[in-house]
């Protein structure tokens, strides 16, 4: 009998919705550890393993879960740089910015926001030399207007998920 694993910690898509609370708990279980065995999920639910199997390919396939990830220790985390990057963009150029920050690998998130920026982007870089070829990287996009960079200098809360 094979246990199915998926790797580390599920993303979880914001626009489709978990069905009931069994959804609810398995996505909460596999956001806090997502290596979990379906046996041990099962077994946590106090569900059947197979209805476990069937709930994830259900949750995979409507877009609930878009995606297995790694969530670093603070330790590893620790050793690059995080900023945050507001963005003021064109109207007519925002889908092409888009498409050219979804390219840099060091970009963590990107978020529609109000107020004085149109987007705020979170960045990991290895070093501050990197992160400053990449704030000039983005700051070359066609474009885009302007940037405001706040450097983290240290994380007081993380409530995210395997956090």
């Amino acid at each position: 009998m094979s246990t199915r694993k998926p790797p580390a910690m599920a993303a979880v898509s914001t626009f489709a919705a978990p069905r009931d609370q069994i959804d609810r708990d398995l996505i909460t279980l596999l956001q806090a550890h997502a290596r979990e065995s379906t046996a041990n999920l099962a077994r946590k639910l106090g569900i059947a393993r197979t209805t476990v199997v069937a709930r994830l390919a259900r949750l995979e396939s409507e877009g609930v879960v878009v995606g297995y990830t790694v969530k670093l220790g603070s330790e590893a985390a620790d050793r690059g740089v995080q900023a945050y990057v507001g963005i003021s963009v064109q109207p007519k150029a925002q889908r092409e910015v888009i498409k050219r920050l979804s390219r840099l690998p060091e970009l963590r998130q990107l978020a529609s926001v109000s107020g004085e920026f149109d987007y705020m982007a979170l960045l990991r870089a290895d070093t501050t030399m990197r992160l400053d070829a990449l704030l000039d990287e983005i700051g070359e996009i066609e474009g885009v207007i302007k940037t405001t960079t706040s450097v983290v200098l240290a994380l007081r809360v993380d409530r995210s998920a395997g956090g």
